[in-house]
This record gives structure tokens, sequence and C-alpha cells, in this order.
């Protein structure tokens, strides 16, 4: 159970929490490969791409590979795996041309306008994420985010990601609260939920790819049901 009348700042992850990442990724790459005459089927790719891409974001929070490796990587595994021939060369641009593109698409989860605009009236609304400074910026930015949050913390800026306690702690140093008064709200029971967790702050699980069910704190399959629960 939540103890709400404690929280005074609550702190949003971004992708698969608010920004519909899976969605906007497949316009990205249904744009670029258009834009490159890239021809195969983007559905398979996808499906390929979904699962790689959250395994490398994994070892890239374990810190087992670089930014690079993560770029890359994720890209040339989903060609291979769908026997799709590329040139190597091209991987470094076509990576460049995703995070470029990527964060001009704006989707986001049904629920998140309505969820921040009544949260925001007795609460001070932040964000916690892994992912790169600019592109986050710039989703925030284009997807109408930006007024809602006081502050957007990036590990990328912090040099830790969650769920290291440091990038938590960083995040409450900035916003000048406690664990105690914090909660977190995420889709990674791992990274955002037992970070949280691990240093005191209270937690909401948005199970929003389906991970294992478990008791460590509230879990919604959809933002609207959070509305209830503040």
């Amino acid at each position: 159970m939540l103890n709400k009348n404690q929280i005074t700042d609550i702190f949003f992850d971004l992708d698969h929490t608010l920004w519909d990442f899976e969605k906007n990724s497949a316009l990205t790459f249904e744009k670029i490969f258009r834009e490159l005459n890239i021809q195969l089927n983007l559905d398979d790719f996808l499906s390929a791409y979904s699962q790689i891409n959250h395994r490398y974001w994994k070892l890239y929070r374990e810190n087992k590979i670089s930014q690079l490796e993560l770029r890359h990587k994720r890209l040339i595994e989903s060609f291979e795996a769908i026997d799709y021939r590329f040139d190597l060369e091209d991987i470094n641009n076509l990576s460049i041309k995703y995070l470029l593109h990527l964060s001009t698409f704006s989707n986001l989860f049904n629920g998140t306008i309505s969820l921040l605009e009544g949260l925001k009236l007795n609460y001070q609304l932040n964000v916690i994420t892994n992912g790169f400074e600019v592109v986050q910026h710039h989703k925030i930015k284009n997807s109408g985010l930006a007024n809602y949050f006081k502050n957007i913390i990036t590990a990328e800026k912090v040099g830790y990601k969650k769920p290291n306690p440091i990038i938590f702690e960083y995040a409450l140093d900035q916003t000048k609260t406690t664990p105690e008064n914090s909660l977190m709200i995420g889709d990674s029971l791992e990274a955002d939920i037992l970070g949280a967790l691990n240093i005191g702050m209270q937690a909401i699980h948005f199970n929003s790819h389906n991970e294992p069910l478990h008791d460590h704190c509230p879990i919604v399959n959809n933002l609207y049901e959070i509305k209830g629960m503040l």
C-alpha cells in the first residue's frame, strides 16, 4: 500500500512509461528504412529488435557495454536475426538517423496528459531516465511534456544509471526532498522499482511490457489506474 499522505515529489521514468517507445520506434524505423531504401519486412524486424533492444539496454545499464556498442550491436543483431544482408559500414549512419528521428515522434501512452494534469496540482513532478541526455530532452519537448516537470535527470548527465542508488540520490538532492516523501513510477522492475525501493522511496510499477508479477509495490496495467491511487 502507498502512504500517499507522505508524498510530495513524484519521479517518472520516460520510455515505456509515459513516452510510447515501441510505437515511436516503429515509426522511426519505417521512416528511415524508406529514406534509405532498405527493403525488408518491417514487422519481422521490429519483432526481433524489441527483444534484442531490451537485452542490450540491460547490458548497458549494468555497464557491460558502451553507449556506442548499444547503438550499433542492437541493429546488427536485429538484421542478423531476420537474415537481412547489410553493410557494416552503414550501421553508424543508420544509428545516427535513428536517434535523430526518434525524438521527432510524440506518441504517449493513453492517459499520460490526464494523469500529469491531475498530479501537478498536488505534487512536484520530475523525470529520472537512463536514456541519452539530448534525445530525452527532445522527446519531452516534442511530445508536450516539458511544462509538467521541474527536473529532468538523465543517467548520461549524472554518470550512473538506474538502479544505481547514486542517480536516485542525485535526483533527491536536486529536488531537495527525501526518499520518504518520494514516489517512483516506472516500467522496469529492476531499474525503476527495485532501484527506488532500495533507497527508501515508494513505487508504482506500470507494467507496460508484461514483466512477471511481484509484491514489491502496487502494479498497474494502464496509467488511468494511478489517478485513483493518488
